[in-house]
């Protein structure tokens, strides 16, 4: 029987899948590529900043098109996964985060590009590193709605306690709002209505997968229209940014035997070990670089602050997805979580 699968789509379809396999070199291109865009053409810098946001959340829907939103709620019942990705992100990484960032405490505008991406989690291409490693993705993909929602929930909690009562002279409560609503709870709420409608409608199921067929090519946009939009304030800061940067670097290195330590204690097998450290390590600067970018004018360097921590990061994701499954072999068996009865 002949082939129905117009040679297009079988072109479209390597095409896809190329990029999927070399989806690292694909992101440090599109670094490379935003900043020479950045760089010889200065003046594209307020067009490509106006394009972060709808980029991002096209790319969020997307992602949240992953989402197992009908058995979400078993997912959740993975206590020890859930409630360790929880105290990792929300308990040990602010104490973390707080000690390494009393190195730049008397900077003020670069303290808060510093907590700002630190201290929230990665939603989008952790999964991208955690499956490269073989670790758990779809266990973290599950999670990621409640991840979003307690990052903007407790980060202006964070950012009160950790830069002072000053904090709301400086941040306004209106950015977190609109990236509450915009990037978070919109496409969320759009992701689970497409899922709901592509069990009995076919143009939803289209939808859903040009959505994942376009994950690759739309993080790439994302990475070129913000580090195109904020290369040349990078290039002017370079002295003030060397030394965040080797806070960044800092964190990526401390977070990887806390991670592989907390998991271990939690019992995990392997692949959940991968995905709890991935997650402790990656940082959502993406998602919080609107907000860095809403401050005053005096506060400017906030938001290269936090696209020098995705140029690091991405650096360090590289070294990850090699070593960490060095540090978790898929031989070693699930310890079972003790609890002492003393």
């Amino acid at each position: 029987m002949a082939s129905t699968t117009a040679p297009s789509d079988v072109g479209w379809s390597r095409v896809v899948e190329w990029l999927e396999r070399h989806q690292i070199p694909m992101y440090l291109l599109a670094l490379v590529v935003g900043g020479v865009i950045g760089l010889a053409a200065p003046d594209s810098a307020p067009t490509m900043e106006r394009v972060i946001n709808p980029t991002l959340g096209l790319l969020l829907f997307a992602t949240f098109l992953g989402v197992p939103f009908a058995t979400i709620a078993t997912s959740m019942k993975d206590v020890r996964f859930v409630g360790g990705v929880v105290a990792l992100n929300f308990v040990i990484v602010p104490v973390v985060v707080f000690g390494l960032t009393r190195f730049i405490a008397s900077d003020q505008a670069l303290l808060i590009g510093a907590l700002l991406t630190l201290l929230c989690p990665c939603v989008d291409y952790v999964m991208v590193f955690t499956k490269i490693a073989g670790g758990s993705s779809e266990r973290l993909l599950a999670v990621a709605p409640l991840l979003m929602i307690l990052q903007m929930l407790l980060l202006p909690l964070y950012l009160f306690v950790f830069v002072g009562s000053e904090l709301s002279d400086i941040i306004e409560i209106d950015p977190f709002v609109e990236a509450l609503a915009f990037l978070i709870l919109i496409p969320l709420a759009l992701a689970a209505i497409t899922q709901r409608v592509a069990r009995t409608r076919q143009f939803a199921r289209s939808v859903m997968s040009i959505a994942q067929q376009a994950m690759v090519p739309l993080m790439m946009a994302v990475l070129v229209v913000v580090v195109g939009s904020q290369i040349s304030k990078v290039k002017s800061d370079l002295d003030s940014l060397f030394g965040v940067a080797a806070i960044y670097a800092a964190f990526l290195i401390v977070m990887a035997p806390i991670g592989l330590a907390l998991s271990r204690r939690l019992g995990l097998d392997p692949p959940g070990r991968r995905a709890l450290t991935f997650s402790g390590a990656t940082r959502n600067s993406l998602v919080v670089l609107p907000l860095a970018l809403a401050l005053p004018a005096q506060y400017a360097i906030a938001a290269v602050a936090v696209v020098t921590q995705t140029l690091v990061e991405l650096v360090g994701m590289v070294i990850y997805v090699r070593v960490v499954p060095r540090l978790t072999p898929n031989h070693e068996p699930a310890v079972p979580l003790l609890i002492s009865h003393e």
